[in-house]
């Protein structure tokens, strides 16, 4: 049984306390919030304000917010504040514990965040004082709790071989496939495109839904054949290549018909357009070269 700590105990801490203890760990769950503590202490958690790092090596999992602007990406502060905390904690730790992020953040926050302010903060240095790994999280709000206990993929990454070592026996229990990386920005990378993946398909489904009422056509049976005729969607290894165009005598004839459909029928489909647009321009620039 592993000592589990998690900073930050919203809607993934919380979710990921309960996955642990599903697992028989010694979790506790630490947030700034004394109304939510004392709602997670009601549901039956070791919850609590205060972080403390004194006892034994714990595997320390950070789940504060990183909420995003459109100007700027991502904003850290919530994340720097939490980072300064434990740090202090770390630094007067006696034992070697193992700092494990799961908030989503921009590349390279792993390396050129986390690790100096902890550093910074802790006196300490990490890889010999304490370790640091990258782990994201792909639950989804409505089943946070049940995707937590059983992940369809559990990702993670450290420039420690140690840490990968100690998180891989940690999470193998919880099945699903598991990546490792030695690389953390690879890791970063991996969250943000896995969100936008998700939000462009639910965009793309949106415009074939209003495509489908012009046309009076069952939009569920459309998608829901779709969904499993699809190359994309029965090939993993289906278009990631990237940085070539879409090729062929089907594709690009067939998305100028759909958007001249959708013209034709006074529809405006932005994405389909820009993936047509996009994919123009990259047939462009491989004939320049």
């Amino acid at each position: 049984m592993a000592k589990v700590v998690v900073l930050g105990s919203g809607v993934v801490g919380a979710a990921t306390g309960h996955g642990f203890g599903h697992y028989g760990h010694d979790v506790t769950l630490v947030d700034i919030d004394p109304v939510r503590v004392e709602r997670l202490r009601s549901q039956g958690h070791d919850a609590t304000t205060t972080l403390d790092l004194t006892g034994a090596g714990a595997f320390v999992f950070v789940s504060l917010p990183t909420p995003s602007t459109r100007d700027s990406g991502y904003n850290l502060s919530q994340l720097t504040s939490g980072l300064e905390t434990l740090g202090k904690a770390l630094g007067s730790a006696m034992e070697r514990h193992t700092v494990v992020v799961r908030s989503t953040v921009p590349p390279h926050t792993t390396d050129q965040i986390v690790i100096p302010t902890l550093e910074r903060t802790s006196g300490r240095t990490a890889g010999d004082d304490f370790l640091v790994a990258y782990a994201p999280e792909f639950l989804r709000e409505a089943s946070a709790k049940e995707d937590a206990v059983s992940p369809w993929m559990t990702v993670l990454a450290s420039r420690s071989p140690e840490a990968l070592s100690e998180l891989t026996a940690l999470f193998k229990p919880f099945g699903g496939e598991l990546k490792t990386f030695d690389d953390p920005v690879v890791a970063e990378v991996i969250k943000i495109a896995h969100n936008a993946f998700n939000a462009t398909k639910i965009s793309f489904w949106n415009e074939m839904w209003r495509l489908c009422q012009q046309l009076a056509v069952d939009a569920g049976q459309v998608a829901g054949t779709v969904a499993r005729s699809s190359e994309g969607s029965t090939n993993p290894a289906y278009g990631i290549r990237g940085g070539s165009p879409y090729a062929g005598a089907c594709l690009s004839k067939d998305m100028d018909g759909l958007l001249g459909l959708a013209r034709s029928l006074g529809l405006d489909l932005p994405l389909i357009a820009s993936a047509q647009l996009e994919n123009r321009i990259i047939a462009e620039g491989s004939r320049r070269d």
